[in-house]
């Protein structure tokens, strides 16, 4: 069965909520050269679809890829040019997971041919979707916004010290959306430490090549990342299950922040009429 390169709900409001590491699928020819380390997949933002299950309900319109990181990552540029300069960080084919283990048999790491090939498969086919749905929301309601939802482990020794902040937001240094937006959702995270939430704004994670790429405020594309740890509501270990009970505690937090990015585009629209 062939599987589609995304996955993609059409809302009625001006928000497009993106999640390009929830896929799992690696294809038959990609997965023969792979290590057994590869095939858990462990990257992966798990459960997101399922976490913000609240999103069409809204009118929301949702943009989710279906492979998975390893086989390319949606969320770095064509020319992989590192979006961290000084730190590390894993690429657009990326050839390690985040512990530093080998993706691919000896011998079988992707060449420049291949890495072409999964550009023009996966990549490009993504990112048109993307860019289709935000143009057609500024054409249809003067403005667009964009929501990159992402998840991680909350503690990975290779990219920082310690235990991340449980909320990570980012806005590419304040260049991807207004910063009044960025002081709301920042306080909505600020909000959320009566849950036990801790948080941080464009601290390690400032937002990732479609944050920056598609972010444009002063043409009324507002973007905003947030990097969420996956122990606020899943196992971060195999076989990396969906707690209920977690979710249904963060989710809240999530909704507020889906609200505070619909509230400005309504204004936004309401003051341009």
């Amino acid at each position: 069965m062939q599987i589609q390169k995304f996955n993609f709900h059409r809302g009625t409001l001006p928000l497009l909520v993106s999640m390009p590491h929830t896929g799992e699928h690696i294809p038959d020819d990609i997965k023969a050269n792979m290590t057994p380390s590869a095939l858990q997949i462990a990257d992966t933002d798990w459960h997101m679809p399922l976490l913000y299950d609240f999103l069409k309900g809204l009118g929301v319109s949702v943009l989710e890829a279906t492979h998975s990181r390893y086989v390319i990552d949606l969320n770095r540029p064509q020319d992989n040019v590192n979006l961290y300069p000084g730190q590390d960080t894993t690429g657009l084919c990326p050839v390690d997971t985040f512990h530093k283990e080998a993706l691919y048999q000896p011998g079988k790491t992707p060449d420049e041919a291949e890495i072409t090939r999964r550009v023009q498969t996966y990549w490009q086919p993504y990112h048109a979707q993307l860019d289709d749905e935000l143009r057609r929301m500024r054409a249809e309601h003067g403005i667009a916004m964009l929501w990159d939802a992402h998840s991680i482990a909350s503690v990975v020794p290779r990219f920082f010290e310690g235990q991340l902040p449980d909320l990570n937001l980012g806005t590419a240094s304040g260049a991807s959306c207004a910063p009044e937006l960025a002081e709301q959702l920042r306080q909505v995270a600020a909000d959320a430490a009566k849950e036990g939430y801790s948080h941080a704004l464009n601290g390690r994670f400032k937002g990732g090549h479609i944050t920056r790429h598609y972010g444009q405020p002063q043409n009324n594309i507002h973007a905003v990342q947030l990097e969420l740890t996956q122990c606020t509501y899943m196992e971060e270990q195999l076989p990396f299950a969906f707690k209920t009970e977690r979710a249904e505690k963060v989710r809240p937090t999530l909704q507020r922040f889906i609200e505070v990015m619909l509230t400005w585009a309504d204004k936004a629209q309401r003051t341009t009429m």
